[in-house]
């Protein structure tokens, strides 16, 4: 049997530790590596402990979730480790920061125990995890920062099919939604995501999202 998912939980609330860690523990696949309550110990916990995956909050005291993965997860990191933020609504501008320090995903702190457990599972395979409904919200919000003031699709240096297929992905469909939208199998469309995130030199789907809103491929 392979070795479980390690897990590292990062929130300044005990309940909300305490409850993450009972909900994570109770499966067979995943363990709780450690647990800590504010950014900073986050990173040297990670550090110490090495985790497959941390549960970050975004609020936090000494320092906050967003500086915390940008040294876990950012450019540079020599040995950067999968972040999955924790958020609610009304911390969009935070989550958004924080994908862009290098989070491979997002949750809302309200989701149910089984898209949370989905959701370390999707980081830990090395997936990005993108809630549809967040997506649209979060980065269509912040869409005007994050585009560039001058800037042309036509300099992308993908084809037509893989630029809808961008698109698509920064409307926040899955792979089988996109699948559904061009009558195209699950399987190719998995290649075209594989293609586009290579020709783009992008991490994963998070990555793809905010190059859309950047290049101006979303409206």
């Amino acid at each position: 049997m392979s070795a479980p998912v390690r897990v590292l939980i990062c929130d300044d609330q005990v309940l909300i530790r305490t409850g993450l860690a009972t909900i994570i523990d109770a499966q067979p696949d995943l363990e709780v590596a450690g647990e800590c309550g504010d950014g900073q110990a986050a990173v040297d916990l990670a550090g110490e402990l090495r985790p497959d995956v941390v549960v970050m909050d975004v609020r936090m005291p000494v320092l906050d979730g967003i500086e915390a993965t940008r040294l876990l997860a950012g450019a540079g990191v020599r040995h950067p480790v999968k972040v999955l933020v924790v958020t609610t609504f009304n911390l969009d501008e935070y989550v958004y920061e924080a994908l862009r320090a290098g989070a491979s995903g997002f949750l809302l702190k309200d989701a149910p125990p089984d898209r949370l457990l989905h959701g370390i599972r999707t980081v830990a395979m090395g997936a990005a995890l993108l809630d549809p409904e967040v997506t649209r919200r979060l980065v269509g919000r912040y869409a005007a920062r994050i585009r560039p003031a001058r800037g042309t699709p036509n300099d992308i240096p993908l084809t037509p099919r893989e630029t809808e297929v961008l698109r698509l992905i920064a409307d926040g469909l899955s792979n089988s939604e996109i699948a559904a939208a061009l009558v195209i199998s699950p399987e190719t469309v998995k290649t075209f995501v594989s293609r586009i995130l290579t020709k783009l030199d992008l991490r994963d789907r998070v990555q793809a999202v905010v190059y859309a809103y950047r290049h101006g491929l979303v409206a």
